[in-house]
């Protein structure tokens, strides 16, 4: 069973090769995402990542929670579930 991580606090010039790199250091990575902006394309400071195994994303945490990366220290935790029906954004606009 794998493990989502919320990756939070990520410098903006660092890329998901580097991301998976990081993370690798505690086990299989399955996969690295940073999440960038809609409308300018730049990296928001988060991301997530997926070990393959919930015991690999513990140790992840335990070793990636709080280290310094280019200055910033990272935000590592479980990620929450995404929410039925939530695709953020919220009025339907000017429609009448």
């Amino acid at each position: 069973m794998s493990m989502k991580l919320y990756v939070g606090n990520l410098p903006h010039q660092m890329t998901e090769e580097e991301l998976n790199i990081l993370f690798s250091e505690a086990g299989h990575v399955a996969s690295a995402k940073i999440i960038n902006d809609r409308q300018t394309g730049q990296p928001r400071g988060f991301g997530f990542v997926e070990m393959e195994t919930k015991l690999e994303g513990q140790k992840a945490i335990s070793m990636i929670n709080g280290r310094s990366v280019d200055g910033r220290p990272l935000a590592v935790n479980e990620a929450k579930p995404q929410q039925k029906g939530s695709f953020g954004g919220g009025g339907r606009g000017g429609y009448r």
